[in-house]
Formats: structure tokens, C-alpha cells, sequence
């Protein structure tokens, strides 16, 4: 693989040649020389079929978390947030029973994968928002989340944009099933279809940056279950904030320094 410096951008197969664009830059390869009949037929590519089969079930694994929480993630993620899923969900394959190419993706005995993900590589939770408070607690059903903030002065707890008046918390939560490859199908799917990718989001008020906020703060987000969750699926518990600035008694979300991060699978 190359990087095409010509002033001339292509895209598209030319005489062997396959030019394309990744991460702003003009990139060209050589088409490969290897029938995809042969990859999928002969005993010589069954290990390549092994993880093609588990790279593709690790990337819906993946898919699935981004889509429980598709209501916010596109203003707290990078550009990058696809593939690190993707490969967090590889290492929990890793671990999983079964053999190779078929291997379970079991989520909450490798709970400890997801934890600390951050959504934005470049801006932690942590390097924004470093007020104390206590991971969120799940009840017994391991459907309503709660988390809550004791009071504190933001002028000395966040690090917000410039241009930001106010900022809102966040407390989202998704269900993330465990996976397991169907024969029938030929794919990975979700051990608890109905249950997977059921989510919930609560927010804080605007709160004003400059001074204490004035009291503690208590986010609670309800799933809706009203009996326990099986063990085949874990609940994603993340934490966030979204800094708006006030024009006029109207508050604008400002596109950049959002951040959210997984707190808790429980």
C-alpha cells in the first residue's frame, strides 16, 4: 500500500491499481491476487476464515453497543470510535468458549474490557469534568441507573471550551447481549435479542459555569425492565457532559470538548 501524492485524486480500480481515500489521504494498492473462492473453499485459508468470521462478529458486537446509545454518541465520539470498538470487542472474543471462528463474545465476565472506554480518544471524561463522585449503582433488576453528583464549584472542577455559558451531565445507559455464532445463519447474533440495545438517557438542567452549582445533582435512567436481567447480557453504563453556550436565553450545544466514557457494566 502506498499514498498517492499526484495533484490528481482517483478513486476506483485502474489496471491492477486500487486507488482510494482514508483519514483525508489518497492511498493506492495493488489489487490482490487472491480468488475470494479460494479463501472461502480451501483448507489452506481456514485459518483466515476463523477470523474473518470472528473480526466480522467483533465489528456487530461493536455496532450494537454504538447503536444502544446511537441517541448521543455521534456528538461525543471521534472518527475513530468504530474501529476501537471493534477491537475491544476482538479481545472479549479472545476469551470466549468455543472454537476458533465460532468463539462466544461473553460481555460481563470481560466487563472489565469495556470499562474506561472513551468515547472521544483525545478528550477524557476525567480531563474535562473532575468533580468527585461515585460510579453509579444499578438496583437489583439491573434496570434503573443512578448516579449522583455532590455539589461543586465549576470554576474549579471543568475545563470547558471556550465560548461555553453552561453545561449539561449525562447518565446513559444501554443493554448489550451476549453473542454467539448461529450455523444456520452463518453469523453472530445476540443471545437476548429482546433485550439487547434497549436503552435510556437522562440529562441534567443547563448549569450555569462560574460558582457552586447550588446543590447535589441525581441522574436516573430507567430501562423499563420489570424483572432481573439474565446473566447473558450486561448493562452499559456511561457518563458524559455537553457544553451549550447561551444566545439570548437560548442554549446551542457546542460541537467540540463533549466527552463520555464507560463508568460501569454491571
Amino acid at each position: 500500500m502506498a499514498k498517492n501524492r499526484s495533484y490528481i485524486d482517483l478513486e476506483g480500480t485502474l489496471g491492477g491499481l486500487t486507488f482510494y481515500r482514508s483519514g483525508g489521504q489518497s492511498i493506492v494498492k495493488t489489487k490482490s491476487a487472491i480468488n475470494k473462492d479460494r479463501i472461502l473453499k480451501e483448507a489452506n485459508f481456514k485459518r483466515t476464515r476463523e477470523n474473518m468470521s470472528e473480526f466480522g462478529g467483533s465489528a456487530k458486537v461493536g455496532k450494537s453497543l454504538r447503536h444502544g446509545f446511537a441517541s448521543i454518541v455521534s456528538i461525543m465520539s471521534d472518527r475513530t470510535v468504530t474501529g476501537r470498538l471493534t477491537a475491544v470487542m476482538k479481545r472479549i472474543n479472545a476469551n470466549g468458549a468455543g472454537v476458533r471462528g465460532k468463539r462466544e463474545f461473553s460481555i460481563l465476565p470481560n466487563k472489565g474490557f469495556l470499562e474506561g472506554f472513551e468515547f472521544n480518544k483525545g478528550l477524557s471524561l476525567e480531563t474535562v469534568f473532575y468533580a468527585p463522585y461515585s460510579v453509579p449503582s444499578l438496583d437489583a433488576n439491573r434496570s434503573i441507573a443512578t448516579w449522583t453528583i455532590p455539589d461543586f464549584n465549576t470554576s474549579d472542577y471543568l475545563h470547558p471550551p471556550e465560548g461555553a455559558s453552561h453545561f449539561r451531565l449525562v447518565l446513559a445507559c444501554s443493554v448489550l447481549s451476549d453473542f454467539s455464532y448461529d450455523n444456520a445463519l452463518k453469523s453472530y447474533e445476540p443471545v437476548e435479542p429482546n433485550e439487547n440495545e434497549v436503552s435510556a438517557i437522562s440529562f441534567s438542567s443547563e448549569i450555569p459555569l462560574g460558582g457552586l452549582v447550588g446543590s447535589d445533582t441525581t441522574l436516573v435512567a430507567d430501562l423499563g425492565f420489570t424483572a432481573a436481567l439474565p446473566a447473558t447480557v450486561g448493562v452499559v453504563v456511561a457518563l458524559g457532559i455537553i457544553f451549550y453556550q447561551d444566545i439570548n436565553g437560548s442554549f446551542y450545544e457546542l460541537a467540540s470538548d463533549n466527552a463520555m466514557s464507560i463508568a460501569l457494566v454491571g
